[in-house]
């Protein structure tokens, strides 16, 4: 049977009851929801008369949509499962709340977030740029189908398995990277405060490139569906390339910004924004490739190894200090190629690099063997919520 999601659940319930103003709540920011996990990966305690005005209520069991661009096309979309019966959070969230046992919770949290779901609600979206929102008319008249109270149960429950052994995977891979940043310390300890003692140089003198670029003239109207690429600040993560809305551009447009070839293996740093500091390897699959103004080419010469110099730059003291450099949480956001050129940088000999790298190879390929894997677990779970 299909109906209106109208017709058996709630869109953006009001609170049900009066609370008193000492009354503990969770606290939920849009930060606190996982597109990845989907889940509230964590809350916060305050009282009901911090809360009571200027943020959204809800109940622990509700399904929480972001509907703002683009937490709602990235999927943060799940079931608040919370320490408190109440909870308040981001004015960004609708609520759905099932109406009696018609429909289970958890049923309507994988429905959500089916694939054609979400590409028709962005299509749905209201506003512009950067303010565009999911409207609640989208929500409720949305049709869902209603099987048995038992099939729904089965239904919901095979979807949860499906989804903890991707999050295993992904905790897997966590677990790798952390093991990544434990053998770096364990070699080369603390990089800026040096308790090692190891030779130390400005980054300007170890480099054979440090620049960023430019954006095409036109902006996004002038990128091009195939040609050279353009790396931009939200391909670059921290020891993480992301491929997903890679730009490109084409001969005559890369001709004009051949001062930024990018070569295999270049460190590329985000220099502006709120992503500044972040860093990354460039992977071989995107070239020829070209970068924009925020995101600057690091060349090491041969005294740095690419692998060691990406994993420095990833060292919570040293993003503690790229940060602090780049005025992170200020009205300025930026790293200048004169304060990449002044940072100060440890060189440990190159032998103990090199052993390094073979570590960091070594959990590379367990990381692509994980990646791998959590991709096929991605592709059964959606044939799982298609079928």
């Amino acid at each position: 049977m299909m109906t209106r999601l109208e017709d058996i659940a709630l869109i953006n319930p009001r609170l049900e009851k009066s609370l008193d103003a000492a009354s503990p709540v969770s606290f939920v920011p849009m930060a606190s929801l996982s597109a990845e996990e989907a889940k509230v990966i964590s809350t916060t305690e305050k009282t009901y008369a911090e809360v009571a005005k200027g943020y959204t209520p809800f109940q622990s069991g509700d399904v929480l949509v972001a509907k703002i661009t683009p937490c709602f096309e990235n999927g943060k979309i799940a079931q608040a499962l919370l320490p408190h019966e109440h909870g308040f959070g981001s004015t960004e969230f609708h609520v759905i709340r099932p109406k009696g046992a018609t429909l289970d919770a958890r049923y309507l949290h994988h429905f959500l977030r089916l694939e054609r779901i979400r590409i028709e609600g962005e299509r749905r979206m209201t506003g512009s740029g950067g303010q565009r929102r999911v409207p609640a008319n989208f929500l409720a008249g949305l049709e869902i189908l209603l099987p048995s109270i038992k099939k729904k149960h089965r239904i919901a429950a095979i979807l949860d398995q499906a989804d903890a052994l991707r999050a295993k995977r992904r905790e897997a891979l966590a677990q790798l990277d952390r093991l990544a940043q434990s053998v770096f310390i364990e070699m080369f300890g603390d990089p800026v405060t040096n308790t090692r003692g190891w030779p130390t140089r400005k980054l300007g003198a170890l480099t054979s490139k440090l620049g960023s670029g430019s954006t095409p003239t036109g902006g996004d109207s002038s990128y091009k569906e195939f040609g050279i690429s353009l790396i931009r600040s939200l391909n670059v993560h921290d020891g993480l390339f992301l491929r997903k809305n890679l730009a490109y551009i084409d001969e005559l447009q890369a001709a004009k910004l051949r001062n930024v070839i990018v070569e295999e293996n270049d460190i590329l740093l985000n220099i502006t924004g709120a992503s500044v500091a972040r860093v990354c390897r460039a992977p071989a699959d995107v070239l020829p490739a070209r970068v924009n103004q925020h995101v600057m080419i690091v060349r090491p010469t041969t005294e740095l190894n690419p692998l060691f110099l990406e994993s420095l730059l990833l060292n919570s003291s040293m993003k503690a200090k790229l940060l602090k450099v780049g005025g992170a949480g200020a009205t300025r956001e930026a790293i200048t190629k004169a304060e990449a050129e002044e940072l100060e940088v440890i060189v440990p000999p190159q032998h103990q690099q090199d052993e390094f790298r073979r570590r960091k190879e070594s959990l590379h390929r367990l990381q692509r063997d994980g990646e791998q894997a959590l991709k096929e677990l991605d592709a059964m779970f959606s044939s799982l919520q298609h079928r």
